[in-house]
């Protein structure tokens, strides 16, 4: 591949990346406010799918093609702005990690509260554990979403 089809890969993957899990959590946080289990159980089970089909490839693709491009322009690969990047990255990582295995129960749970509820909107026959899932999932989108934010923003500039 050239290096201009992969570099126009890695900016549509980051959109993907960024938009897609941006546009999810916003879903998904907002849904939860409404505290309607039936909206919750299909905002949930759409989140998953999203995150799984989009979010998870452009996120194992971004790092690749990266690094490639980093390659073939003759950056150093010891520039602190890649470092800095790929460490961000890393946390962003390792806080949506989790993130996933909590979208993952949550849509379980809201799956099963809606059929216990036989079509009322209540959350009454939600598990507690979903609201505890919940703050977490919200504590751990901020700095996954902040890192994201400044690797845009060295991605882009790449400072000396």
């Amino acid at each position: 591949m050239t290096y201009l089809i992969v570099k126009w890969l890695h900016i549509l993957s980051a959109t993907f990346m960024f938009g897609t899990g941006f546009g999810t959590a916003f879903y998904m946080f907002f849904v939860n406010r409404s505290r309607n289990v039936q909206a919750m159980a299909v905002v949930t089970r759409w989140v998953v799918r999203a995150d799984t089909w989009i979010t998870a490839p452009a996120v194992v693709f971004q790092p690749l093609s990266g690094l490639y491009m980093m390659h073939a322009a003759g950056y150093a690969p010891s520039a602190s702005w890649l470092w800095i990047s790929l460490s961000l990255y890393a946390l962003a990582g390792a806080c949506w990690l989790p993130v996933l295995w909590l979208q993952w129960r949550m849509r379980d749970m809201a799956g099963q509260a809606a059929l216990a509820s036989h079509g009322a909107a209540d959350t009454r026959a939600l598990a507690a554990r979903y609201w505890l899932y919940e703050r977490i999932w919200v504590a751990l989108g901020f700095p996954a979403f902040g890192g994201l934010l400044v690797v845009y923003w060295l991605m882009v500039s790449k400072p000396a």
